[in-house]
């Protein structure tokens, strides 16, 4: 058994790789993680996310609990993912109020042009995204549609649209923050 060589008899700690760790442990996880997050396709991306975390920062050596250390780091990951997306969604709501507000203020030939900038944002979104990721992020965020309406519209399942708007998003952040949101590439 690959755990039984991980872990050190001599001073009781844990040194298992993340294999390991989700082979011994998976059961574990995805029921804290299922416990914490309602949402199926983001427990999904929180469990994947969290073997990632593991690989890059193991379980410290002098963990004698290791079940109450993952305990402790999934649920904080759950914390940052919950921030993460009331960030953004505080975010889209500030940006369709400022919409509303210049296009009540300014009249509709400023919307007009806020649209425009809107599309040509849209079009270097779509030099840097697969076709797919660029019609889910458009039917998602432009048109408003939720994730069954998306995936209704584009012919696939529910956790495909998410994994298309995750991987894309992901991609357009990359872009935006390398090129400081110029949108002239």
């Amino acid at each position: 058994m690959a755990l039984a060589n991980a872990t050190s008899c001599a001073n009781n700690t844990y040194t298992a790789n993340a294999a390991d760790i989700f082979e011994e442990h998976a059961g574990f996880i995805r029921t804290v993680i299922g416990f914490h997050v309602k949402d199926k396709n983001l427990a999904d991306d929180i469990f994947q996310d969290f073997f990632l975390s593991l690989n890059t920062k193991p379980i410290p050596h002098g963990i004698t609990n290791v079940r109450g250390y993952l305990y402790r780091s999934i649920t904080n990951d759950v914390a940052d993912a919950g921030r993460r997306v009331k960030r953004y969604q505080a975010l889209i709501h500030r940006y369709a109020q400022h919409l509303e507000l210049e296009t009540a203020k300014n009249g509709p030939e400023v919307h007009i042009s806020k649209t425009e900038e809107i599309e040509k944002i849209f079009q270097t979104i779509k030099r840097h995204v697969s076709r797919s990721e660029a019609q889910a992020i458009k039917l998602r965020h432009v048109n408003g549609y939720n994730i069954m309406e998306t995936a209704r519209k584009m012919g696939v399942k529910k956790r495909s649209v998410s994994r298309y708007l995750s991987v894309g998003l992901n991609k357009v952040r990359r872009v935006f923050v390398t090129e400081g949101g110029n949108q002239n590439d």
